[in-house]
């Protein structure tokens, strides 16, 4: 069976506004900007040739047909997010990683530590803020820019002075033997990526 379904990073900035009717607050739960946010719902407006949100001075408000679609949308990604949870990927321990969005996943060479490190489960979110570590979502965070925070462990990604990747970890558990294992794989890695055309990550102090 083929499903027809518009661009899902869409249908997602649309349920994240119209849960807090707001594109300002929607943006910062997913990690981009509300003009983003903005721009995503525009294009699934136009795509589905309906308007989703009446947009008035300071206040956004459903239409009577984003108001129809909104309670599918958000069931269908709370089953998603469920039958997700089921999945525990193999390995004896479980190892979280949160990563900003606008890092090609490509650079960290995934597959290629999944299988150097069987006994650790790797799962991905992504994007991922600070927030995402606080609450305890993820054990560790790429994140962009964050240079230094109190409680937690950072260690440059890239080379350079700019704001730059940091991984992130809570300094009670930066030492684990897997965020040990995740750390010393990213110092491993090569400085080129043929796939990924770009440098890939170097871990150049704490």
């Amino acid at each position: 069976m083929t499903y027809t379904l518009p661009p899902l990073n869409a249908v997602r900035a649309f349920e994240a506004a119209a849960r807090h009717l707001s594109f300002k607050l929607a943006a910062h739960e997913l990690h981009v900007t509300p003009a983003a946010v903005g721009q995503q719902v525009k294009a699934l407006e136009a795509r589905l040739g309906v308007r989703l949100f009446e947009r008035l001075h300071k206040q956004l408000i459903l239409t009577a047909a984003g108001q129809a679609y909104l309670p599918g949308i958000t069931d269908g990604f709370r089953r998603i997010a469920a039958a997700t949870s089921q999945l525990k990927p193999a390995g004896a321990v479980l190892l979280q990683v949160g990563v900003h969005g606008s890092l090609d996943l490509r650079r960290l060479a995934l597959a290629e530590f999944r299988s150097a490190h069987a006994e650790i489960g790797l799962r991905v979110l992504q994007p991922a803020g600070l927030h995402e570590l606080v609450v305890g979502k993820v054990n560790l965070l790429i994140a962009r820019g964050v240079g230094h925070h109190p409680g937690y462990r950072c260690d440059r990604v890239d080379e350079g002075s700019g704001p730059g990747d940091w991984l992130m970890a809570p300094e009670g558990t930066a030492d684990c033997p897997e965020v040990a294992s995740f750390r010393e794989w990213l110092r491993a890695l090569p400085a080129e990526n043929a796939l990924a055309k770009q440098r890939r990550p170097r871990l150049v102090g704490s």
